[in-house]
């Protein structure tokens, strides 16, 4: 929100106070509370009539800072909140030093310094320079025409420094000059609207910023004062805190620590799964044509998903299958699964080890439409939303006389985890958790929550109730959503995806600069809807969208109004959805472990260039191509004759598919058949890859064959696959001592192979072998 007219004037109405000066200090051992007034104060009489900022600094974990500022601070606290995740106990992480009139907060490398003698500047320093400081007019509150109190607070910009995230965006990658609203809205991919909102942001100089506001935070980015990121919340107290690195992705690792890790999805999840459609029709012999369609032509599928209809038009959501087109749901789920490989229908791994059956997927929303049976029983137990009048929230759009799902309440909660526990008794293994971004502040919540706060907050309670439900019925490691909304935290309850796009290759570009940015913000695992949703793509952006969709995490063909079954484009679509989708699972060890790294330290499976390449300035406001894991540089082809340009950071790297070497630094021009596309080893890595092109699902200890691209004399590359069974994994550890090269393995099943890029050698280790050396050729060097 601008409240500013230009550099000197306030806009008409608005009435701004500012930090000035520090009038009094408290201090401990861990932090600092500063008492600064809005204006000079020159004698006794200046501090009547004025107001009192109280800003507390302190250190909820290692690396991170908080800044909290408050007006008036007896205001009721109704939540929500998020929950953040502090130090061991609760303990304190930070130091302060005082020397005179200067204070000193140091927590790890990151230090808040403040003058309290000086005018009132907040600096943020590590490694012996300034990351950012809070200055004049950077701490205070401004009243609006319509009398709202809005506390606001501004962080300085360096030259030349770029910002990120904010959620999943389809707007320009980089937020410089944007203005940004941290408010849930269902708005498709082509607009300025978000579907996942978070008020987190890093930049290129080593921090990030989240803001602890689960309501509508404001952000001007460069776009009021043009030298500063200014957030702002209606509210009297703004608190925010700032996340040192040095490195995106240790920025990624301590924020992700503070507000919740990636959960680690199934490895079944990561195969390729097909939808009905949207408003298709289709009952069991359509579907069951979709499945053996996609087994006849040998396309590999994981998991086949049940798109709205699956219930009665003007009931969604009551977890009821529509009995005049699915009259038998248990039946044909057994049937279904049996189609695929799973010949008794329950889910089981098969004798030899590979594959899981076929998954089932439905859709579901957070919504009650009054025509639904269990709308007059949510009602009656108290478990949808009310007006401040007692009676219930409703309205027409989407369903007609839809309620809302209260998921504060406990008892609601409990009610909607129950209608889930009954599919999963039938057979379903997943949900799609639709919507949860239209939710109304003219609201009484159950638990008193503020409803301006809620609004953002409620897809956090009804994606994690969903997913809760999924790990205590399946197991831990068994539950995975595909979500659509999201905010701060949402990040625990993969998969989310990127919602209502166009079938266009303008709307696949956009697509990626949503998933870049929400893998910027602290999300592992990211989807889209491959081919597009609205409206029906042509072979050339289906076949460049499926290429585009199996090199992503997850991989789902989804449309609105027409299928998405790749024998509906052509034959070439067909072989193009086969070879993609075998190449991912062959990539499975090396994408599992994409995920543990996700799991464990916040980093997405899919990376903007700025994660790995933090160093080259040429890559910090790439959005057409990305990293997948460490070592693949992936750029989809986004236009109709093959024509991709794309950057090469520094080295020799290694085209996966034709092993042409591809030299950088430097951008390429280059035409791609739909058999390939950009898609690079990166020089020095040595890459896992499966044998079972067939399934996600199998030992990829077994059989797998290490690529070896380009390592340089003297390097040690250690390279860990994963079991998908979580048994121990397997560790190889590839070294190169002059034209000499020795692997060793712990752990290998056996057998396990070598393989040399240059020269296409390839060497096996029979099972028990626990070392290979070869001699390194011309090509290989």
């Amino acid at each position: 929100m601008k409240f500013t007219d230009g550099y000197w004037l306030m806009r008409d109405g608005v009435d701004a106070s500012y930090a000035t000066e520090i009038t009094d200090t408290r201090v401990t051992d861990d932090r600092f509370t500063l008492y600064a007034a809005v204006r000079h104060v020159r004698h006794r009489g200046d501090t009547l009539n004025a107001p009192l900022l109280t800003v507390e600094c302190f250190s909820p974990a290692e690396g991170v800072i908080g800044v909290r500022a408050t007006h008036h601070a007896g205001t009721a606290d109704r939540g929500p909140h998020f929950a953040l995740r502090t130090g061991p106990d609760g303990t304190p992480a930070g130091k302060v030093h005082r020397d005179g009139s200067l204070l000193e907060l140091t927590t790890g490398g990151l230090s808040l310094r403040v003058d309290t003698a000086a005018p009132y500047r907040l600096d943020f320093t590590a490694g012996g320079r300034t990351l950012t400081s809070v200055a004049a007019r950077g701490t205070g509150f401004a009243t609006t025409p319509d009398g709202a109190h809005h506390s606001l607070a501004q962080l300085s910009l360096d030259v030349g420094e770029l910002v990120y995230g904010l959620g999943e965006r389809f707007t320009p990658f980089t937020r410089n000059g944007q203005r940004v609203d941290i408010w849930q809205a269902d708005g498709g991919t082509a607009s300025e609207q978000a579907y996942k909102n978070v008020p987190f942001h890093l930049t290129n100089r080593g921090y990030g910023v989240f803001v602890n506001h689960p309501g509508h935070v404001s952000y001007e980015v460069g776009s009021e004062a043009v030298g500063r990121v200014q957030f702002s919340v209606e509210d009297q107290s703004l608190e925010f805190y700032l996340v040192h690195g040095p490195s995106p992705k240790e920025i990624l690792d301590r924020y992700t620590a503070l507000t919740g890790r990636p959960a680690l999805p199934p490895a079944w999840s990561f195969g390729l799964w097909l939808s009905t459609s949207f408003t298709t029709s289709y009952d069991e012999a359509t579907v069951t044509r979709f499945v053996r369609g996609m087994a006849e032509r040998e396309i590999p599928l994981g998991v086949f998903h049940f798109d709205c209809f699956w219930m009665r038009a003007y009931q969604w959501c009551d977890f009821t299958w529509d009995p005049e087109v699915f009259p038998d749901p248990e039946g044909m789920l057994r049937r279904l699964k049996g189609e695929h490989g799973d010949g008794d229908g329950n889910g089981n791994r098969d004798d030899d080890g590979n594959g899981d059956g076929l998954k089932i997927c439905v859709w579901i929303n957070p919504y009650i439409a009054q025509k639904s049976p269990l709308f007059e029983e949510a009602a009656r137990l108290g478990y949808l939303v009310r007006r401040p009048d007692g009676s219930v929230w409703q309205w027409d759009m989407w369903q007609a006389g839809m309620g809302l799902v209260d998921f504060t309440h406990p008892g609601a909660r409990e009610w909607y985890a129950d209608k889930l526990r009954g599919l999963l008794g039938q057979g379903v293994d997943c949900f799609k958790t639709d919507f949860g971004e239209r939710v109304p502040t003219d609201v009484v919540w159950h638990d008193g929550s503020d409803p301006a706060r809620m609004h953002n907050y409620y897809t956090h309670l009804y994606n994690r109730t969903v997913f809760e439900t999924l790990s205590a019925e399946r197991g831990e490691g068994e539950a995975v959503l595909f979500a659509r909304s999201a905010t701060a935290g949402g990040q625990q309850f993969p998969v989310h995806w990127g919602g209502d796009c166009e079938s266009t290759f303008g709307a696949m570009a956009e697509s990626l600069r949503g998933g870049l940015s929400l893998g910027l913000s602290g999300f592992g695992f990211w989807s889209h809807d491959i081919g597009g949703f609205e409206g029906t793509p042509s072979p050339e952006v289906f076949k460049r969208w499926v290429q585009f969709g199996l090199l992503s995490s997850h991989s789902r063909l989804h449309g609105s109004t027409s299928y998405r079954v790749p024998w509906d484009f052509d034959e070439e679509a067909v072989a193009v959805t086969r070879d993609f989708t075998r190449l991912k699972h062959r990539l499975m060890p090396y994408l599992y472990r994409a995920a543990q790294q996700a799991a464990s330290h916040g980093t997405p499976v899919m990376r903007a260039m700025l994660l790995e390449f933090p160093d080259d300035p040429a890559c910090h406001t790439l959005d057409r191509q990305y990293m997948l894991g460490d070592d693949l540089l992936v750029a989809p082809v986004l236009s109709a004759d093959g024509t991709v340009e794309y950057y090469v950071p520094d080295g020799e790297w290694t085209h996966l598919l034709s092993g042409e070497r591809v030299r950088g630094p430097g951008w390429r021009r280059e035409r791609y058949g739909f058999d390939s596309l950009p898609l690079l080893a990166r020089p020095g890595s040595v890459l896992p890859f499966g044998s079972v092109p067939d399934s996600a699902v199998y030992d990829w200890r077994r059989d797998v064959t290490l690529r070896v691209h380009r390592l340089r004399d003297g390097d040690t590359v250690t390279t860990r696959v994963p079991a998908p069974d979580g048994t121990p994994e397997a560790v190889f550890r590839t070294r190169r001592d002059g034209s000499d090269l020795r692997v060793e393995a712990t752990g290998a099943p056996g057998p396990w192979h070598v393989l040399l890029t240059g020269s296409g050698t390839v060497l096996t280790a029979d099972p028990g072998v626990r070392e290979l050396s070869a001699h390194l050729g011309a090509a290989d060097c």
